[in-house]
């Protein structure tokens, strides 16, 4: 190549490159370690790594020709006729077509379409192979894989002109085979520890402006049958459609209900209440936490209706505020540590199920239940459970129609068990590799200790436990059974409580496509900040964005660090993440407020509001906000 570039000769590099292309024989002849040798192993595919990436990677700086008679080779290749099961040599051709850089252009996708769709329709045992190898390609290549199927898959979509490609009649399998083959690299980054990439990544924005509730529909309707639906599919659907989902499929159902009681009363012509439209809680913020079990008792059959809140002797229309109020007030009282309900862990910063708290399964479900709501009606929660708790809520995804199947039992392991109590899951990793001799040094038993309310209790991990000592031989099964009994047996009513609060609001097949991570997003918010977005999206009351004050309020925020933007955000809304689709989705304001320059900013948490006196300086104005920030207790309610 080089001598190429130089002199302009590029017969030996055209033959190559022809020769090389041309068939599946001639691919391997070229890629594998030895052309000889079977190689057929899941482990190891025989191929040449940097080679493929020093062929691809020269392949653009080609004269045009050349790359024209790549993709000839290619056709041929594709357009041979099979005649048996596909040999691991195919599969390897397959494996380095795929990863063609040409691909990235329109021209080529018809031949990529073609190759993709023979990839995709290979048996399960070759994709199983297939999966395997793309775990070996490093983060960049495979990334750059991702993004030509993700790209090809939005260009059909939505084609810049519509005239290069052929018409959507005549190629409507290209988007299911493209996809077929991206739930491939999905499955092999999800059997990678740590993951490839981020499973954001595999998110198709473009799929954000399809009419995603029709795909919604052939999927409740067809499962995962034939009838392609991206449903079928829910990593390539972001967290925004998934909620989006969520809440139209739930709104259907309400609105269904609601329709079905106004005719109800217009039969027996009656005056008809659009409070009937609503789901209305009235409290008393003496009697917070009774009064909003009581009014969710009694309004079980209303929780999907959007929600209204109303504080009883005070004046005042809930256009959200309200609403907003009643679940940050309603979330500082259960989660406070003298409540009792739940254990807040200083070493892994989350909060816990109580193990001993089990004579307030209604409060449990209350939690669960104002998780829904929160869910539901877009409000990002100041929470903080680790995430092995929204495995356990998908656990199952729906519920179960037998009261007596077991919910939120999720298999969970010492990695779990790391993110809520570090120190014992690194005290428990410690007995699985110590070399020792086990008994005589631990001088364990199958059984364990608690302590509740400052007395300690024992329970046996399996039948006649405490008398059965922990050994080399079985001490897997002992942290097994310490890990489910912690995370799950312990807190089952609970847990189980908390379960069927959060499915009351939120049950719907769509929680089917969620991964617990993006349950986690939808209840608490992103922790992807991005305050030039929100600087876009600000409105002012009092304030132009050309004032003084302003552009001194940017420079200083847009110049602080993560922390402290995380504590801005807190310190406005009552939460220090983003919610879901965005900045956009926060309807942040800041007001001027008339007061001396002494005072600090304000803010108003139920509205997503700060206040800002006149400061004149940039010092002074960073000076006086990092105090407030700062020093904000709570949720910094005004």
């Amino acid at each position: 190549m080089d001598r190429a570039l130089v002199s302009g000769d590029w017969r030996l590099v055209r033959e190559f490159y022809l020769t090389t292309f041309e068939s599946f024989l001639e691919i391997n002849a070229a890629f594998k370690r030895e052309a000889n040798a079977p190689f057929n192993t899941i482990e190891d595919s025989g191929i040449n790594f940097k080679f493929i990436n020093t062929v691809f990677d020269a392949l653009p700086q080609t004269p045009p020709d050349i790359q024209k008679c790549v993709l000839k080779g290619i056709i041929n290749s594709l357009l041979r006729e099979w005649k048996g099961p596909r040999t691991k040599d195919d599969l390897r051709a397959y494996f380095i077509l795929v990863q063609n850089p040409q691909y990235s252009h329109t021209s080529t996708y018809v031949i990529y379409a073609h190759l993709l769709r023979q990839i995709a329709s290979l048996s399960e045992a070759d994709h199983h192979f297939l999966l395997h190898w793309f775990k070996k390609l490093s983060p960049r290549r495979f990334k750059q894989l991702l993004e030509r199927l993700l790209q090809f898959v939005s260009t059909r979509l939505f084609p810049a002109t519509p005239d290069d490609l052929p018409p959507i009649s005549k190629c409507s399998w290209w988007i299911p085979s493209a996809t077929r083959v991206l739930a491939l690299l999905n499955a092999a980054n999800s059997l990678s520890t740590p993951p490839i990439v981020a499973y954001t990544d595999f998110y198709n924005i473009a799929l954000d402006h399809i009419d995603i509730m029709a795909e919604y529909r052939i999927w409740q309707c067809n499962g995962n049958s034939s009838k392609f639906s991206f449903c079928q599919f829910p990593f390539i659907l972001s967290a925004a459609v998934k909620k989006a989902i969520i809440q139209r499929d739930s709104e259907q159902q309400m609105i269904s209900i609601a329709r079905q009681s106004l005719v109800d009363k217009v039969s027996r012509r009656q005056r008809v209440d659009m409070n009937l439209l609503f789901l209305n809680i009235r409290v008393r913020r003496t009697q917070l936490l009774a009064d909003s079990l009581d009014e969710l008792s009694r309004k079980r059959a209303e929780l999907k209706k959007k929600l209204r809140v109303t504080f009883v002797g005070e004046a005042g229309l809930d256009m959200g505020g309200l609403t907003k109020e009643w679940f940050l007030l309603l979330v500082r009282q259960i989660f406070h540590t003298d409540y009792g309900m739940f254990t807040y862990l200083k070493d892994s910063y989350c909060h816990w199920f109580s193990s001993w708290k089990s004579d307030s399964l209604s409060e449990f479900q209350l939690v669960g239940t104002l998780m829904g709501l929160a869910v539901y009606n877009s409000i990002a929660l100041d929470i903080h459970f680790p995430p092995c708790c929204y495995k356990k809520l998908l656990t199952p995804p729906v519920v179960p129609c037998d009261q007596n199947t077991p919910v939120g039992m999720a298999t969970l392991g010492l990695d779990d068990l790391q993110q809520v109590m570090p120190d014992l899951a690194h005290g428990l990793n410690e007995l699985l590799s110590y070399e020792g001799n086990v008994e005589e040094d631990f001088y364990l038993t199958f059984q364990i200790f608690q302590e509740e309310m400052g007395v300690v209790k024992s329970y046996n991990l399996k039948p006649g436990g405490d008398k059965i000592p922990v050994t080399k031989l079985n001490r897997k099964e002992y942290v097994q059974l310490y890990v489910d009994f912690l995370l799950n047996k312990s807190i089952y009513k609970q847990f189980a409580a908390f379960y069927y609060g959060f499915h009351g609001v939120c049950a719907s097949d769509a929680l089917m496509l969620l991964r617990p991570e993006e349950v986690e997003v939808l209840v608490c918010g992103s922790l992807d900040l991005d305050m030039a977005a929100l600087q876009k999206e600000v409105q002012y009351e009092g304030y132009t964005k050309t004032d003084t004050t302003i552009r001194c309020f940017w420079e200083v925020v847009l110049a602080f660090p993560v922390e402290l933007q995380r504590r801005l955000l807190h310190f406005a809304t009552g939460s220090d993440r983003v919610p879901v689709g965005g900045m956009a989705h926060l309807n942040f304001k800041i007001s001027k407020i008339d007061v001396s320059t002494d005072w600090l900013p304000i803010s108003h948490t139920c509205f997503n509001q700060i206040c800002l006196p006149p400061y004149k300086s940039r010092k002074e104005l960073k000076h006086k906000l990092t105090i407030a920030i700062s020093n904000a207790e709570g949720f910094g309610l005004e």
